[in-house]
């Protein structure tokens, strides 16, 4: 148990939707903070002034609220270490820069872009790092009056230590040694005036109270920096965790090949949030056991950064429509009918207004298919089934089918068992269809096959006893007469 109360924190740029691997590290840290009784504070990292927007915020929130993934401080909560998005926290980054420049770990650099790029080719041509060289570390008051009158405006860099052995004490991978000659000077503070992403994180976090720091393996790199800023401006630091990379099932980097990458189109596709979060908790992190089914409060249960891999995640989309199917049999007709309304009325099956009839008719339909679905959006694949007096055979095998010499002795007893049964319920359609393969003599198969090709077209779909009370007696008759009249057409060529 640990002792200090923790505080986590989810700091996402708002640059776009909020992407799978932001969404794992915000559940990771969720996960963490609600184990131990901690606090996860959301805030806002928009010092990419041009590419940040309000809009990507909004997006960002609204996946964190659909995954249920609730924050304790933070953007539209508030909380005592407000305000929480970057670029209102000016005055509180000055203060701690004036401290950098007055002790002389941090100065003026006036380097131009030209020549900061120019430098960089000359490094990568002899096959070193590129970093910053140190040209404005040691400039006289004089040099710097002279390089002010030429108009150019200076950033502010932080002074890196030489010759030193900087330990990143990682929770998932270790002891990570950095050397400090390999870093180089790097910029606080743009000439812009604006503080960089290295900077700004390390006030916020102490001055957040930050305890841990669950991010992606791509910040590692960033972390000596991080360390050394911490370092020098007396402030304690975090613990650090960071977690594996997320790649397709072909090992690449993750992109829409492998499946949509934002979570709110995960949302509009029709998955749920609680097989969502599922899948991206296991994502590298392993369970004790062999379970993979957890709900969120056992996810907080069963939760450690001991368990958490050092190895890649693999994203296996197949995994998460099995996950996905699993989440939505177990869930009610009445919720997975609600969520499947707005597909059927975007492809116009359904009109804008439901009377509550149609709203019935929807609930069996639903009920019907909702063990064959892996996402809600899937239905529209399905629909047409109930849909249309004609029946399209979908291949050779549906042809042969209703080709077999009992077909039309089927059809024919069929026919009579439905017309003699007053009202059509699942329970009645099963017993029909039993005694219809007692009174033919004949087995399941050679009943079923022929009464489902002709009804649907497909040789696999929903049970026969969900499908028949739906399409009624009267479209029944008329697509076997449909289905019949095919078969003669085949037969005659």
């Amino acid at each position: 148990m640990l002792m200090e109360e923790v505080r986590v924190r989810f700091a996402p740029s708002p640059t776009g939707p909020l992407h799978i691997g932001g969404a794992r590290s915000a559940l990771f840290n969720y996960l963490l903070a609600r184990k131990y009784n901690g606090k996860m504070i959301v805030r806002i990292e928009d010092t990419d002034l041009e590419r940040s927007s309000r809009e990507s915020e909004e997006n960002i929130l609204e996946a964190l609220r659909w995954l249920g993934i609730e924050w304790d401080e933070g953007i539209d909560k508030g909380g005592p270490h407000g305000p929480y998005r970057q670029s209102e926290r000016q005055d509180l980054y000055q203060k701690y820069v004036t401290r950098l420049l007055e002790q002389g770990q941090a100065y003026y650099c006036y380097c131009t872009e030209e020549e900061l790029a120019a430098q960089r080719e000359e490094l990568l041509a002899r096959g070193e790092m590129p970093r910053y060289m140190g040209e404005c570390r040691d400039l006289t008051p004089a040099e710097r009056e002279k390089l002010e009158k030429e108009g150019r405006k200076p950033a502010i860099r932080f002074r890196v230590p030489e010759n030193r052995k900087i330990i990143v004490d990682d929770l998932v991978r270790g002891e990570v040694v950095f050397e400090s000659n390999g870093i180089g000077d790097f910029i606080i503070v743009k000439s812009d005036g604006i503080p960089t992403y290295n900077f700004a994180v390390v006030v916020d976090d102490a001055e957040m109270n930050i305890t841990h720091v669950i991010r992606g393996e791509e910040h590692l790199s960033n972390t000596p920096r991080q360390l050394l800023l911490f370092e020098a401006l007396g402030l304690p630091v975090p613990r650090y965790a960071h977690i594996s990379l997320i790649l397709g099932k072909d090992r690449s980097k993750m992109s829409k090949r492998h499946g949509a990458t934002s979570v709110i189109q995960y949302k509009e596709k029709g998955y749920l949030p609680e097989a969502l979060v599922n899948f991206l908790a296991l994502l590298g992190w392993a369970p004790e056991g062999e379970e993979e089914i957890f709900d969120l409060s056992e996810l907080i249960e069963h939760f450690s950064l001991e368990r958490v891999a050092k190895n890649p995640a693999i994203f296996d989309l197949d995994k998460l429509n099995w996950l996905n199917g699993y989440y939505i049999r177990r869930s009610s007709v009445e919720r997975i009918t609600d969520l499947a309304i707005p597909f059927l009325q975007e492809k116009g099956y359904l009109p804008s207004e439901l009377s509550s009839e149609q709203y019935e008719w929807v609930k069996r339909v639903v009920g019907a298919l909702q063990s064959y679905l892996s996402y809600v959006g899937e239905i529209t694949d399905y629909i047409g089934l109930f849909f249309g007096e004609e029946v399209n055979l979908e291949d050779e095998e549906a042809r042969k089918i209703l080709q077999e010499e009992q077909v039309p002795r089927v059809i024919e007893h069929f026919r009579k068992k439905l017309a003699e049964q007053k009202e059509l319920t699942p329970e009645r359609v099963k017993r029909m269809l039993k005694e219809l393969t007692k009174e033919l003599k004949l087995g399941g198969r050679k009943v079923f096959m022929p009464i489902r090709v002709a009804l649907t077209g497909k040789t696999k779909g929903p049970e026969l006893h969900d499908i028949i009370p739906i399409l009624g007696v009267e479209l029944i008759q008329k697509r076997l007469d449909n289905s019949i009249k095919k078969v003669h057409m085949i037969e005659g060529n």
